[in-house]
């Protein structure tokens, strides 16, 4: 449970983060000073949110390698072996999951603005 979070919590921010500099990259020069300063500081902020993310996935690595020399006192090399293929995969296929709804939104407002300029 604790990896569903944290994996969700690194893409939800690094996605945030990237619309952020987006936005701040399509402003134009004649853009107001306050726009650029509040996208600047919030851009700040989740920089410094997603390495508070990255030091917290870090400590759970720390946690699962822990976790796994205990399991592996326990478990049959080859219910190891499942076990450790689980954990790797777990955080793969929530990214993956992750990125297919990201392109799901992404093609349902492409779909909507098509539908509008109709």
């Amino acid at each position: 449970g604790d990896l569903d979070k944290v994996v969700n919590l690194l893409l939800s921010l690094s996605g945030r983060l990237a619309r952020v500099e987006s936005a701040l990259g399509s402003l134009g020069p004649h853009a107001p000073a306050e726009d650029k300063v509040a996208l600047r500081e919030k851009q700040r902020l989740l920089a410094a949110q997603l390495e508070d993310a990255k030091e917290l996935k870090e400590h759970m690595g720390r946690r699962e390698e822990a976790v796994g020399a205990m399991v592996a006192r326990y478990l049959p090399a080859e219910h190891l072996q499942d076990y450790q293929h689980f954990i790797k995969m777990k955080s793969a296929l929530i990214a993956e999951q992750r990125e297919l709804e990201e392109k799901i939104k992404l093609g349902q407002e492409q779909l909507r603005c098509l539908r509008e300029s109709l």
